[in-house]
């Protein structure tokens, strides 16, 4: 008797996600579709232009990167996700019982992020010139 009931349940669950799923299609269908008819569209020759940074482009299409910029990037995750991370470690460090085991965990992943900066430091990224 009550199988039929636990059915119907599970099945209403998956509707109400499946209903959700399709008002969020059509709301971008509708949306999208009304900004393409209601924008003005008059197309000259400089709107068609690629533009970046207010920079008409000059030369090639093709633009070498220097990897330091990537290299900064990499440093800047590793000092964000350490200060993100360390601040719900705090949190949980002064909760009773979690004392050993979230200071371990911590220093796992402080380990991890030592790796990186040694390996920015060795190439010489720190080193500004």
């Amino acid at each position: 008797m009550n199988e039929g009931r636990m059915d119907v349940d599970y099945f209403h669950g998956y509707s109400v996600v499946g209903l959700v799923a399709v008002v969020g299609v059509l709301f971008v269908t509708v949306s999208f579709t009304a900004g393409r008819l209601l924008r003005p569209d008059v197309p000259t020759r400089e709107k068609l232009l690629s533009y970046e940074c207010g920079v008409d482009p000059v030369g090639e299409d093709w633009a070498h990167t220097q990897i330091r910029y990537y290299v900064y990037a990499f440093l800047y995750v590793i000092f964000a996700v350490d200060a993100i991370f360390l601040f719900p470690w705090a949190t949980v460090f002064a909760a009773h019982g979690f004392g050993g085991t979230t200071l371990v965990e911590m220093f796992v992943f402080l380990g991890f992020l030592a790796v990186g900066l040694l390996y920015a430091w060795k190439k010489g990224v720190l080193e500004w010139t």
